[in-house]
């Protein structure tokens, strides 16, 4: 749900949405949060944490970066093995 969530905000970025485009990272803040508080996630938490720090990086810019925003979305892809083997099967 998180990578929907950037993905949402790549889309807005494109319509040159800002507001939008925040209020999708805003959505993906708080299920990181949740995210963090699962114990299934305890190996990735040091990532988590880190994607959540480079999504407030993106959130705070007045001109959105939608390229920085596709690696976040593929960065995070790649944290879910189950994501991984789907894309890669392409």
């Amino acid at each position: 749900m998180i990578a929907n969530e950037i993905n949402r905000a790549k889309n807005w970025i494109a319509k040159k949405q800002t507001r939008e485009t925040n209020l999708a990272y805003e959505r993906a803040f708080e299920l990181i949060d949740l995210t963090v508080e699962d114990k299934k996630w305890k190996s990735h938490i040091k990532e988590l944490l880190r994607f959540r720090e480079i999504i407030s990086e993106l959130y705070f810019k007045s001109e959105k970066d939608e390229q920085l925003n596709n690696l976040c979305l593929n960065g995070l892809i790649f944290l879910n093995p189950e994501s991984y083997n789907l894309i890669n099967a392409k």
